[in-house]
């Protein structure tokens, strides 16, 4: 597999990969509507901090980091649903990870809330800082 930055042509394809990775947590909760999910990353998608990660010709998983001043935040992380459970989510946050580390920076991000990434990130040593009423918000912090 290999990581590239998005070009400003891959908008739909990573929307409809959102829509994908999205369904089964949107679904549980029953705000599933793949029109806005395609309509609001498109409204924001910016290729310059959108890394896709291809296998062979296919786009498996993207994420989309914004770098500020004393943080980083993980904006998007999806992974193509036969691809979950294969660690492709996990290699790409220890990246994050080891970028926060070099960098000094925090991570933060935002997960739907009754998604299973809550858990994913957990997991990898993220805490919750607060939630609001769709989402929960984490935290990696390096000292």
């Amino acid at each position: 597999m290999k990581v590239e930055i998005a070009k400003g042509d891959d908008g739909l394809a990573l929307a409809e990969l959102r829509v994908l990775a999205m369904r089964e947590s949107l679904e549980s909760i029953g705000r599933f509507d793949p029109k806005r999910a395609r309509e609001r990353f498109l409204s924001s998608f910016q290729s310059s901090n959108t890394h896709k990660v291809i296998d062979g010709e296919k786009l498996v998983a993207f994420y989309v980091i914004e770098n500020h001043k004393d943080h980083l935040f993980l904006d998007h992380l999806y992974v193509h649903p036969s691809y979950q459970g294969k660690r492709v989510g996990s290699e790409i946050l220890l990246s994050i990870i080891d970028m926060g580390v070099s960098e000094k920076k925090a991570i933060r991000l935002g997960a739907l809330k009754g998604s299973r990434s809550n858990n994913f990130y957990m997991a990898h040593g993220f805490v919750k800082t607060h939630e609001e009423e769709f989402d929960n918000y984490y935290e990696l912090a390096f000292e």
